[in-house]
């Protein structure tokens, strides 16, 4: 009952103060810049709640992260090293998926540091900082163990941030 009330009262309705355009295109701006450092592919998705359905279904935030993986084709990129970095607010849930190159690297404990990160900049009310944060710490992992090799590339997803 409690992720019920949560996903149909939470200040999820809040979501276009909590991201405004000049939020977003930061956003985007500093995926766009971690990506010319590593071969690696970022997809920031923020989604406000899930749709009664889903959580009276017991569709969890991991759940969603995964079906939003797929569905974006984030693991469609050619090193396999896309990563999905997902926000649900109205649970407070930040889940990090990565494709098998790239989870094969990198270990649990250094994903759920990110996550730490961003829920200590949540909880302050910062959520342009929670995100900048993310991607910031996503994006050194990636250049860690996906590292630029100089070469030209194409942007495989997009930079800017997905809002559902």
């Amino acid at each position: 009952m409690q992720r019920i009330a949560t996903n149909l009262f939470g200040a999820w309705f809040q979501i276009g103060r909590q991201f405004p355009k000049d939020t977003l295109d930061a956003i985007a701006a500093r995926v766009s810049d971690g990506e010319r450092t590593h071969r690696g592919e970022l997809r920031v998705a923020v989604e406000s709640r899930l749709p009664f359905a889903a959580v009276s279904d017991g569709v969890t935030a991991r759940d969603r992260a995964a079906e939003l993986f797929a569905h974006l084709r984030v693991w469609d990129t050619e090193d396999n090293c896309g990563v999905l970095l997902y926000v649900l607010l109205a649970e407070h849930r930040i889940e990090i998926v990565a494709d098998r190159g790239i989870a094969a690297k990198v270990a649990a404990d250094e994903w759920n540091a990110i996550t730490s990160h961003m829920r200590d900049e949540f909880a302050k009310g910062h959520f342009r900082e929670a995100v900048l944060t993310g991607v910031d710490e996503v994006g050194a992992l990636l250049a860690r163990h996906f590292p630029s090799d100089g070469s030209p590339r194409t942007n495989e997803l997009p930079d800017q941030p997905l809002l559902l």
